[in-house]
């Protein structure tokens, strides 16, 4: 019989769920990695800067919402941007209507540089995530993954209906 102050202790079956979940947050960011290293030069983080821009309105976003998209805070993505600057890839400015504000451009060579890279990541994501999956499962794991994004984050950007639709780079 358990009591009011007992902890809520996972099941068997529910410590085999949870093992593997965390097992697959640990090792997909690292694969993802791996390939985007390999082939591109590039760790998951910077690619995740450069899909972001190339799917906002041209190819430029505030940087306080290019750190919501890419679940980092502004310090980190400065260091990031930077780097990606240096690269010639991305360029930053002073948003004309706001002068508080700094924006974030995938330039020419970002661009060039995200249609080169995004076909071998969307391989290496279907390999990883869509291929060992049934087409009903895959359903499933969309609908358990909101699920779960609502239990953490209810104002998550992705679970928003207006989210910018997806050109195929993530």
């Amino acid at each position: 019989m358990e009591h009011a102050d007992e902890p809520r202790w996972l099941s068997n079956d529910e410590r085999d769920v949870w093992l593997t979940l965390v097992g697959v947050m640990m090792k997909l960011p690292a694969a993802l990695d791996t390939q985007l290293q390999r082939d591109a030069g590039l760790s998951h983080f910077e690619y995740m800067v450069l899909a972001g821009l190339s799917e906002a309105p041209s190819r430029t976003r505030r940087m306080s919402d290019l750190a919501g998209f890419t679940e980092s805070g502004l310090p980190r993505l400065s260091q990031v941007v930077g780097r990606l600057e240096k690269r010639g890839w991305v360029s930053r400015s002073t948003d004309p209507s706001d002068g508080r504000i700094t924006l974030a451009t995938l330039t020419d060579k970002g661009w060039q540089k995200i249609i080169q890279t995004a076909p071998g990541h969307v391989e290496a994501v279907r390999n990883l995530v869509f291929d060992p999956l049934t087409k009903a499962q895959s359903r499933q794991l969309g609908s358990i993954g909101k699920r779960l994004m609502t239990a953490i984050d209810p104002a998550d950007r992705c679970l928003r209906s207006g989210a910018p639709e997806s050109t195929g780079t993530a």
